[in-house]
């Protein structure tokens, strides 16, 4: 039996039409590993050359419903996971952190795309926590993509002066109030201009939060990027927000450092007046820079 195919209607209520129409066709797949279950949204079929987008920390597939339709236009079959603790995705037993995530995303590619078709012609893009996941899954399983695209990542132990600091939620009696936080997080780590807190935006971070089931995650603070990359043998590139909250004042110094760590060095591009949430922010520039990375 075919997976079923997702319509627009079925898609997230405050979707703009437009951007629920550009997202129709896609199947929502579920793959197994250990009892626990994966869910995948794909576009396209297995002919096709694929890129698994990986979305970031308490976010879910939706971080990417700007970049999905330009990849599809370009020829390439989509495959966007809520990640293990997130969105619709069960959290397995024992998984804290971005280090239990490969395993259960090795499995999910053999099972949506057969292990005769993972390796050449797949491309990994992670988004901030995905890119941790990402560049951990082509460590531990380096066979299954020919390519990695870092965005906005962490883990590469460079402290800012200036921490980002945000502010706990779940506490908080009313909606007005949780809203509030919501807009202040957002400015605070993911946007850098204020009219890009849209509606949308709010939307999808609000739902988003709200289904994070994987608490006091810590990888992200330490130099685990900065481990992993010499490890990794596939093309490494990045595509990283001009003013990306993480490394504030230091983005200068992580472009220089980044290649030298890698093995298989491919390119960075800095994508102008963007911050962390560079694929939403800036979708029209970044998916340009992606698409020019891809196409190495």
């Amino acid at each position: 039996m075919s997976p079923p195919t997702i319509h627009p209607a079925d898609l997230p209520h405050f979707l703009p039409e437009a951007l629920a129409l550009s997202l129709a066709g896609a199947q929502r797949c579920v793959s197994t590993h250990q009892q626990a279950k994966t869910v995948w949204h794909v576009w396209g079929d297995a002919s096709q050359p694929v890129v698994v987008l990986l979305h970031g920390g308490s976010g879910s597939w939706t971080h990417w419903v700007r970049n999905i339709a330009p990849l599809r236009h370009a020829g390439y079959r989509v495959l966007v996971p809520d990640l293990p603790g997130f969105g619709d995705s069960d959290l397995p037993a024992g998984c804290t952190d971005v280090d239990h995530l490969p395993e259960h995303l090795h499995a999910g590619l053999l099972q949506l795309q057969g292990e005769g078709m993972c390796g050449q012609g797949v491309h990994l893009a992670g988004f901030s926590f995905g890119a941790m996941a990402g560049a951990l899954w082509l460590a531990q399983y380096p066979q299954d993509a020919e390519q990695l695209v870092l965005v906005g990542a962490p883990g590469m132990g460079l402290t800012v002066p200036e921490r980002v600091r945000l502010k706990g939620w779940r506490h908080l009696p009313t909606l007005e109030a949780q809203v509030q936080v919501h807009r202040h997080n957002l400015m605070a780590l993911m946007l850098q201009k204020p009219e890009s807190l849209d509606g949308l935006a709010l939307s999808l971070h609000t739902a988003n939060v709200q289904r994070d089931r994987m608490p006091r995650r810590r990888l992200s603070s330490t130099d685990i990027l900065a481990q992993t990359l010499p490890r990794i043998q596939s093309r490494v590139s990045a595509i990283y927000g001009e003013h990306d909250a993480l490394y504030r004042g230091r983005l200068p110094e992580l472009q220089s450092a980044m290649p030298a760590l890698s093995a298989n060095w491919g390119g960075w591009q800095t994508v102008a007046d963007a911050g962390h949430w560079v694929p939403y922010e800036a979708d029209a520039a970044f998916n340009a820079a992606l698409l020019k990375e891809l196409l190495f």
